[in-house]
């Protein structure tokens, strides 16, 4: 859960700026300020998005901005949160996910499914839980497995289990994308995994990570696999609006080869530190607001993993620091890496509280704005 200080920050956070801007709405519904960053304001303005789902898929900023996940398919309900791992049903979400074709899942209602075994989503797939509660728990959890066009949005992924699937051992990631290109992560809710909650591995790039909640895990984010792995040096993902909550150690993310754009998260007093790296990454770590804890020997934001980092390019720009949060920069100067339609305007540090206050899953309901 988020603790009561974050929750009255966000309350009292400051609302006049560009970045954010109050709506009402004809049906009496009212979407607060403090929701609307770039990605929200893209689609819960609208109290009829239910009608037009598809449209989310214009709605990512970053490096996974082409990720259009089910977009040219049909929409596809879950009726059932039971599993089958060798014989898939139809109605179930492995099912849906398994098809050779384009499609846009959604549930028809509150739901838990335990798998039993991990979750393999195939290309052009998008899972959106809006309008439900949906969680997946309690035994193996999601992979993007060597696919490309995938959008998770909205679900709840938490207490996830080691095992084994097809004669391959995993580690009980929350979410594992895997050699996979053009991904979106959005809205969802992450913790108590036995690895850890999101792991971009095995040159995988083109990812956004957006708008998530992180909480009550010592491992939270990797982006690479090993510092051996050189062919993640390929790697591009953005990292924005999400909110690494309270009880995490690190990896916020820890980041072994490519390009990390860090931008516009909230930091609630990590364990050891929030940003590290290994190999030699490139990371821009710009707005975000970073709050540190009170171990005066933990306030460093930044953790180099090996040596030669020297020669490493870590650079800070906008960011907020509190509680005597300091952030360690090294090397020559960072700037984004986008090229034309994935560039997006990042808010000073100082706005975060508004701009994330909706991270995680939402509770949306059809016929409202959400």
């Amino acid at each position: 859960m988020v603790s009561l200080a974050l929750i009255v920050s966000f309350l009292f956070a400051t609302f006049s700026c560009p970045f954010l801007e109050a709506a009402n709405y004809s049906n009496g519904s009212t979407l607060q300020a403090a929701s609307l960053n770039v990605i929200d304001a893209c689609w819960r303005r609208n109290p009829n998005w239910a009608t037009n789902r598809q449209a989310l898929a214009s709605c990512a900023v970053g490096f996974g901005k082409a990720a259009l996940g089910g977009k040219s398919g049909p929409i596809y309900v879950v009726t059932s949160p039971a599993d089958d791992a060798k014989s898939p049903k139809p109605g179930t979400l492995r099912f849906a996910v398994t098809q050779p074709k384009p499609l846009w899942i959604t549930f028809a209602k509150d739901m838990v499914i335990v798998l039993q075994t991990e979750l393999q989503i195939k290309s052009h797939k998008t899972i959106d839980g809006r309008g439900a509660k949906v969680e997946i728990a309690n035994g193996p959890c999601v992979a993007v497995y060597h696919a490309t066009n995938v959008i998770i949005h909205g679900i709840s992924i938490h207490d996830c289990k080691a095992g084994r699937s097809g004669g391959k051992g995993w580690e009980g990631d929350a979410i594992r994308i895997f050699q996979s290109t053009h991904v979106w992560i959005d809205h969802c809710s992450l913790s108590r995994c036995n690895d850890g909650l999101i792991d971009v591995i095995h040159t995988s790039t083109a990812v956004t990570l957006s708008n998530n909640l992180l909480t009550q895990h010592l491992k939270a984010m990797l982006l690479g696999h090993s510092d051996k792995n050189v062919g993640d040096k390929k790697m591009k993902v953005t990292v924005v609006f999400n909110v690494f909550g309270p009880g995490l150690r690190g990896r916020m993310p820890r980041v072994r080869h490519g390009y990390a754009h860090v931008a516009n998260n909230r930091y609630e007093k990590w364990g050891l530190y929030a940003i590290g790296g290994s190999a030699n990454p490139i990371i821009f770590s710009e707005g975000n607001y970073f709050v540190a804890p009170e171990r005066a020997d933990h306030k460093q934001v930044t953790k180099r993993f090996g040596a030669g980092s020297n020669s490493w390019k870590w650079g800070t720009a906008k960011d907020a620091f509190m509680n005597g949060a300091v952030f360690g920069p090294a090397g020559q100067a960072v700037t984004p890496m986008y090229v034309g339609g994935e560039a997006f305007q990042v808010a000073q540090g100082s706005l975060v509280p508004s701009l994330t206050s909706s991270a995680g899953a939402l509770r949306c309901t059809v016929g409202r704005v959400c």
